[in-house]
């Protein structure tokens, strides 16, 4: 996780994040600092509920969207990490090494796959927000976008052993998701999907079948729901079993019983960012996973 000193939503992202909401120049101060105490609480509910987290801060006032760091990369297992080109200039400054040399030092790291370099030919992968990974069937469900570019996921595809399952997905006015994973969250018994927002009915299909297959039940989110962040949850590792992350306003938006699918097999940790959803993200964005085996 990042804590941000100078949060503020990202005007050079807003064209294409109908996510986002715009605030005011003079007020930028009070969200940063509302950003930062949810940014801690946050940590240290996921710590109580037994996950471990490395919180590193980001000082500087040139990267807006720093809390989100799973855009610019992703640990897998075996041991392979991988950094992402990303589609706006303004967001290129996030990619700390100082980070990928802290799971070096901590984790058993093979090699570092960086595709970066792709921003010179204008094309874009942004991590595990334009990819939801299936880990346990190797599929990389991924909607079409600005931000994921079908040669850069071919390779990712390729270096890493994911079958690519892309789709079309639009809201009702007709905008492009931006991100896969503010429509779709894939746990282990379960899959969190904005179906309604697959414009393919054929693909539409095709997505749902294959998380049957891996035996997860299929919770049908409306666009409403997306549009409250339902979507954009992780489940994670505790101590005590696996538990769901998701923010307050995303677990209000679901109905008692979506809430009693997830429950019967993990424990849910609701985490209270408003301030960082004006930007377009929540929860899964805020987290970068590590699938690394410790030394």
């Amino acid at each position: 996780m990042i804590r941000p000193h100078h949060f503020t939503p990202n005007p050079a992202t807003a064209a294409d994040n109908a996510f986002q909401v715009d605030v005011a120049t003079d007020a930028q101060g009070a969200f940063a600092a509302s950003a930062y105490r949810e940014v801690t609480a946050a940590a240290s509910a996921l710590v109580d509920a037994g996950v471990r987290v490395h919180l590193f801060e980001d000082e500087t006032t040139t990267n807006p969207d720093s809390v989100f760091p799973n855009n610019w990369f992703s640990t897998h297992s075996g041991g392979h990490v991988a950094i992402y080109p990303m589609h706006s200039p303004s967001r290129r400054g996030e990619r700390r090494w100082d980070i990928i040399e802290m799971l070096k030092a901590e984790y058993r790291v093979q090699d570092v796959i960086d595709y970066s370099g792709l921003e010179n030919d204008e094309v874009f992968l942004e991590g595990t927000g334009a990819m939801v990974l299936d880990h346990s069937a190797r599929i990389a469900y991924t909607a079409r976008s600005n931000r994921a570019d079908p040669i850069a996921l071919e390779r990712f595809c390729t270096n890493f052993g994911y079958e690519p399952m892309v789709f079309d997905a639009a809201d009702s006015n007709g905008v492009e998701i931006y991100h896969t994973n503010v429509l779709m969250c894939v746990a282990t018994d379960f899959a969190l999907v904005g179906l309604d927002l697959l414009t393919n009915e054929v693909r539409r299909t095709q997505v749902v079948d294959r998380l049957l297959a891996s035996d997860r039940e299929v919770i049908a989110l409306t666009e409403e729901q997306v549009r409250d962040f339902a979507g954009n949850a992780i489940e994670l590792r505790g101590t005590q079993g696996r538990v769901l992350a998701i923010s307050s306003r995303a677990l209000a938006a679901l109905t008692p019983d979506q809430r009693a699918v997830i429950e019967r097999s993990a424990r849910i940790v609701a985490l209270d960012v408003p301030t960082i959803e004006l930007a377009g993200g929540s929860v899964r964005c805020m987290l970068a996973g590590i699938h690394l085996d410790r030394r």
